[in-house]
């Protein structure tokens, strides 16, 4: 761990403790706020009082907060220069947790320039691979012409694709990347992003990303298809739309997109939070948690309705309630788009609760008011799974193979 590193992480634990520190005292500010606007003048003698020690007692803290952490983080980080080569991002274990980490406040991150907000990569055994002729040779050393893009999804990274498949023990435990390869020859792209940044900023990066790619790729590129699981599907979709639109070689060359569980239409946990929030915020007591709730990614935040361009957020309220600004995108002409759907519970009841993230409905682009425009034969709806079982799933790869074939 490179001793940046360590001090990325100590300014981390300085963020957090003061957002904790600044809800505690928000939440304490309006209870106070109630009892003595109960009481009257009476009581305001000793709301100057009790005011003048909370404050300072909360300064006091927050002070500790911000300078303790980082004062650690110094010493950690001369105890540790031995090993300052590598990125903390490199550590699978660490780099799952920082994932997760910027799935929830990865734009501010990245806005402050932290090594634990990575830019988008292409990975091989979790290092990042730079995108010129020889690094990409060495990374890939057995490239095909056919290319297989895996896009992760919130808080994820590409080792998520490594998931064992359920039930345990499986018939064949291979992750879909390396099946793929040894069935049809395709060659897996694995692909890491910084969750917590917007839909379209990504979609932008990856666009960037497969052009480079393609340009020094040891061999034509003749066939790409894009496979995204829940947030990667509407990035695979934002990156399809810039890419036409800059007329790139690699959209010319993407023959499938397929989205796994990806809300098209919108999850309704984000629209819950985001209810909650708004609610929350018109009460003394509860506005500080408000706050802290509204200080969720970019990223969350779009998959309130699935927001893939950068024109579904740029002009509007992040935090306003419920109001769907999102429009469709047709798909690439020389894709065939598919999905899968999954329920984890009998078809009335699956049908409401999804599988637990993301109901049928909004996974097939299926709603009443919005419908994107997959063939009736393009997708594919499980029962009886949750979620991240669409990482590695014997039915799911059984179709992924049929389509990437045809």
């Amino acid at each position: 761990m490179r001793p940046a590193d360590v001090h990325a992480l100590g300014d981390v634990a300085a963020e957090g403790l003061t957002v904790l520190n600044a809800l505690i005292r928000g939440v304490h500010a309006g209870i106070a706020g109630r009892v003595f606007s109960t009481i009257g003048p009476v009581g305001a003698p000793v709301r100057v009082v009790h005011d003048t020690i909370a404050g300072g007692v909360y300064d006091a803290l927050g002070a500790a907060g911000h300078r303790l952490p980082p004062a650690l983080s110094s010493v950690a980080a001369a105890g540790l220069a031995v090993d300052g080569d590598r990125p903390v991002d490199e550590h699978r274990g660490l780099a799952e947790v920082i994932g997760a980490l910027d799935g929830i406040y990865g734009d501010e991150l990245a806005d402050h320039g932290s090594p634990l907000a990575p830019p988008m990569s292409v990975r091989v055994h979790g290092r990042s691979v730079p995108l010129t002729t020889d690094a990409v040779a060495q990374a890939f050393p057995r490239p095909t012409e056919a290319l297989a893009v895996f896009v992760h999804g919130l808080c994820q990274t590409e080792s998520s694709w490594q998931r064992p498949p359920r039930p345990s023990p499986a018939p064949d435990v291979r992750p879909y990347g390396q099946r793929l390869h040894d069935d049809l020859g395709f060659t897996a792209v694995d692909i890491r992003y910084n969750t917590g940044l917007h839909i379209s900023t990504n979609g932008h990066e990856l666009d960037r990303i497969l052009t480079r790619l393609l340009e020094v790729w040891p061999v034509p590129v003749r066939h790409v298809a894009l496979i995204g699981h829940s947030m990667g599907g509407l990035v695979a979709r934002s990156a399809c739309h810039y890419g036409h639109e800059h007329n790139r070689r690699w959209t010319r060359a993407t023959r499938q997109v397929v989205c796994l569980g990806s809300p098209h239409l919108g999850a309704d946990l984000e629209k819950g939070v985001n209810a909650a929030t708004w609610v929350l915020a018109r009460i003394g007591e509860t506005r500080a948690i408000a706050e802290l709730l509204n200080l969720r990614s970019d990223g969350i935040k779009d998959l309130r309705y699935g927001a893939v361009l950068d024109d579904d957020w740029a002009e509007a309220d992040p935090d306003e309630f419920l109001r769907d600004r999102c429009r469709e995108v047709p798909f690439l002409p020389t894709a065939t788009y598919h999905f899968v759907a999954t329920t984890a519970a009998p078809r009335y009841l699956g049908a409401l609760v999804g599988d637990h993230l993301v109901r049928p409905s909004s996974a097939s682009g299926r709603g009443r008011r919005r419908r994107l425009p997959f063939a009736d034969d393009a997708g594919l709806t499980l029962t009886g799974l949750h979620h991240f079982d669409l990482l590695n799933h014997p039915d799911i790869y059984t179709m992924l193979r049929t389509w990437l074939q045809r």
